[in-house]
């Protein structure tokens, strides 16, 4: 029996730092509010500090990507704001970069939201060209029910 419509309110979800990148002088990280998170779907509102970067990569589910604000590219894809990546399941993209501004996003993925790696050759090259070191992943606060397969 369907439960009805859930709401939840922007200010009151907390952020969860999901990656972070070390420049040497600075860190720069993505943090996402997990709007809505269960095992048919996941709807973030994501921040992303000037300069982030993240691997090309994949999802094991389809994918929405909404740019709200600053920009990023995605592969070598210009994204500013009202640009909407749409990514089926399987396919992969990317890598990213946000802008000197950083971006704002809002995402949904409709199933397991977890990713799977693309072009790690290309990911080094990126990370040295930039003279960036992938950091540690922050640890993160997923449903008992999902498992934490980030590399």
């Amino acid at each position: 029996m369907p439960g009805g419509p859930r709401f939840s309110k922007l200010d009151e979800v907390p952020y969860e730092e999901v990656r972070k990148i070390d420049f040497g002088d600075r860190t720069a990280s993505v943090r996402e509010k997990w709007l809505d998170f269960s095992p048919r779907f996941l709807s973030l509102y994501a921040k992303w500090d000037p300069g982030m970067m993240i691997h090309a990569h994949g999802h094991n589910s389809d994918h929405i990507v909404y740019v709200l604000e600053g920009d990023m590219t995605c592969g070598d894809v210009y994204c500013g704001p009202g640009t909407h990546i749409a990514l089926d399941q399987g396919d992969t993209f990317g890598p990213f970069i946000a802008g000197p501004d950083g971006v704002v996003l809002f995402e949904v993925m409709m199933g397991d939201p977890r990713s799977f790696p693309a072009d790690e050759e290309g990911w080094e090259k990126l990370l040295a060209d930039k003279g960036a070191k992938q950091a540690p992943n922050p640890k993160i606060a997923l449903p008992d029910w999902l498992e934490d397969t980030r590399t």
